[in-house]
């Protein structure tokens, strides 16, 4: 009974977080160990449909870059990143595509509709959900010229059509994204899936954007996690050093989300079981949040 009790205590914590997300949309980016392992796989999917069940609107955007990899090992094509962006060839970008679109995607709406929930898979050329350009990456170099970058087919987003988001979640179903854009002449384009993920949740107008990342969240000098950032705070953290490498796009996305209006941004450890609950419906939280 003392389980039971327990068990009841923490519904009626979650209910004023259940109460305040109603109806509202949740974005959240899928990859990392998460996608990996199967007990996570599994965690993550049975998030999701509660999410459904209780009256969010979860939206996914994943990504896939180990499995592209390994891909392109299988088929000999060789490849490299520039300041962490895969270079983006043709070859490479059919692959992408393939992998992204017609294998990861896949596997992820089966995983929602075997647990019980309703997923649709899209890519982002399905009713030109993400209208991209070609990315121009310009490196400023101390004590040199600025270089410029040639990822070839990589892209950023220029615009997301939400009316087939929209008309998907009116329907019942859980939309699933891969993070492939096109352009106005119907050039396909790789872009970041942390980058799609914040353009997304902007454009949805989103309660939430989810990070689910490797780590538990932005640490401080000391090692311990930072649990809540202003705009400033974020900001200065980054010009002081304090977050570095990988974290720093993860936290730009968060801040650019933010100041388009999403209410709160989440970098949260994807390798913990539950972890978007976690988040979302209990008082302290398990990573960082960053508001304005």
């Amino acid at each position: 009974m003392e389980n039971e009790s327990f068990k009841a205590r923490i519904l009626l914590e979650a209910l004023p977080y259940i109460r305040e997300f109603y109806g509202e949309t949740v974005v959240i980016k899928y990859g990392g160990h998460a996608m990996i392992d199967s007990a996570l796989k599994k965690s993550f999917a049975l998030n999701i449909i509660l999410l459904k069940y209780i009256g969010l609107n979860p939206v996914i955007v994943h990504g896939g870059g180990p499995q592209i990899g390994r891909m392109l090992e299988q088929l000999h094509i060789d490849c490299c990143f520039r300041e962490g962006l895969r270079v983006t060839d043709q070859a490479t970008m059919d692959v992408v595509e393939m992998v992204l679109v017609g294998k990861v995607n896949k596997e992820i709406v089966n995983l929602i509709n075997l647990s019980g929930g309703l997923g649709v898979g899209l890519s982002g050329k399905d009713g030109r959900i993400i209208l991209a350009r070609k990315m121009e990456m310009v490196v400023n170099k101390k004590d040199a010229p600025p270089e410029i970058i040639d990822l070839g087919k990589v892209g950023e987003v220029v615009k997301i059509n939400t009316e087939l988001i929209h008309s998907v979640q009116a329907r019942g179903f859980i939309p699933v994204i891969a993070p492939v854009g096109v352009d106005e002449e119907g050039e396909t384009y790789n872009i970041n899936a942390d980058f799609v993920a914040g353009s997304m949740a902007s454009a949805l107008k989103a309660k939430k954007l989810i990070l689910l990342t490797d780590v538990a969240g932005v640490k401080d000098n000391s090692g311990k996690i930072i649990s809540s950032l202003t705009r400033r705070q974020a900001v200065q953290a980054i010009e002081s050093g304090v977050v570095a490498d990988g974290m720093i796009p993860k936290l730009k996305c968060c801040l650019e989300a933010v100041e388009e209006g999403v209410k709160k941004a989440h970098i949260i450890d994807g390798r913990v079981e539950n972890s978007i609950i976690l988040e979302i419906f209990t008082r302290g939280g398990i990573g960082t949040e960053v508001l304005l």
